[in-house]
């Protein structure tokens, strides 16, 4: 049922280690379809992203893709309330506890992969590093970014070279590790680099977005509108994901797509300052325009789609630009140890 119901998956970033080198959030989906058909997953059971993430070693990101594909096969349902369901009907939900062997996760199929142990300190260093590149560039010392978070110097420069492929840090012509300054005129070509070619890739993107999912992100948008500003900073986030990254990624130009890779920071900081270093604006900042892009879609309109993208972006750049103002202004944090301001 779930493998057939669209031509083309879209281009994730995340894989696993092991002889299936499919996507993570791929082989997430199939191994739940597998058990809702073989109905070790009841009827009615409640799926919630951070307990199914821990049973397969996962981060909560291809867990949430996962779901969005059952989702679009109609194999697992909303609620009113937080999280899915198990098959269709108008039941509510069936707490019960899931175990690695419902999911056919014992001991001769482990979890699809060991964490990357990198993973642990990952978002909250990026946040850190998102407001730290805020005031200029810095060396990074790696081995004191170990000691600080208390790991060893491998998962350090793991977690590094992650921010490295996003554009956050970079190497100098001494191989040392460098933040890269968040100035205006980083933001601005980041930003020449969105508006030119998320379009584009929404245009050829917008003839394999399955209906059922593109349905599905339309109504997320729709609740989000009504409980604004009622909403939490992941909950904006995957909003922010359902457009940019979900919707673009089922474009086949994979050129385009690494092309679109870094620009993406962006979005990172927007998902680190809204909320963290400033309330959600009292004008919801964003959803009616992702609203305006979706309509478009249902009508087969990708050009207006295209276009409508396109003004989103535009308009988004003096927020950000203000944002990142604002963080110098009044929220300087206190430089890491393994960070040392480095001299223009």
């Amino acid at each position: 049922m779930v493998r057939a119901m669209m031509d083309m998956e879209p281009v994730q970033e995340e894989t696993g280690a092991g002889p299936d080198k499919s996507p993570l959030y791929l082989r997430i989906r199939d191994v739940m379809a597998e058990a809702i058909s073989a109905g070790r997953l009841p009827r009615g059971a409640l799926l919630l992203e951070g307990p199914v993430a821990a049973l397969f070693a996962s981060t909560r990101t291809p867990v949430r893709q996962a779901f969005a594909l059952l989702e679009a096969a109609g194999a697992i349902r909303r609620f009113d309330g937080r999280g899915f369901l198990v098959g269709q009907g108008r039941s509510g939900p069936k707490r019960v506890m899931l175990t690695s062997e419902m999911l056919g996760l014992d001991d001769e199929a482990p979890a699809l992969r060991k964490a990357p142990a990198w993973e642990a300190i990952y978002e909250s260093l990026e946040r850190e590093m998102v407001h730290l590149s805020a005031f200029g560039r810095h060396r990074i010392n790696e081995v004191e970014l170990a000691r600080a978070r208390g790991v060893g110097r491998q998962v350090a420069r793991d977690a590094l070279t992650r921010l490295e492929a996003l554009g956050v840090v970079e190497k100098d012509e001494r191989m040392r590790w460098m933040l890269v300054p968040l100035d205006e005129a980083r933001m601005r070509h980041l930003h020449d680099i969105r508006v030119a070619l998320e379009p584009v890739a929404l245009v050829q993107a917008a003839p394999f977005i399955p209906p059922a999912a593109r349905r599905a992100m339309t109504e997320r948008l729709e609740e989000a509108l009504a409980l604004y500003p009622d909403l939490s900073v992941a909950a904006m986030d995957a909003l922010e994901t359902d457009l940019h990254v979900t919707c673009l990624g089922y474009c086949p130009n994979r050129e385009l797509l690494i092309a679109l890779r870094r620009a993406r920071f962006m979005l990172n900081v927007s998902k680190h300052v809204i909320g963290v270093s400033h309330r959600l604006p009292s004008d919801e900042p964003f959803i009616a325009e992702h609203l305006a892009v979706f309509r478009a879609l249902d009508v087969d309109d990708s050009g207006r789609a295209a276009e409508t993208l396109r003004h989103h972006i535009l308009v988004s750049l003096p927020k950000i630009i203000g944002r990142v103002g604002e963080i110098r202004q009044a929220h300087r944090p206190e430089t890491p140890a393994y960070a040392v301001p480095v001299a223009h």
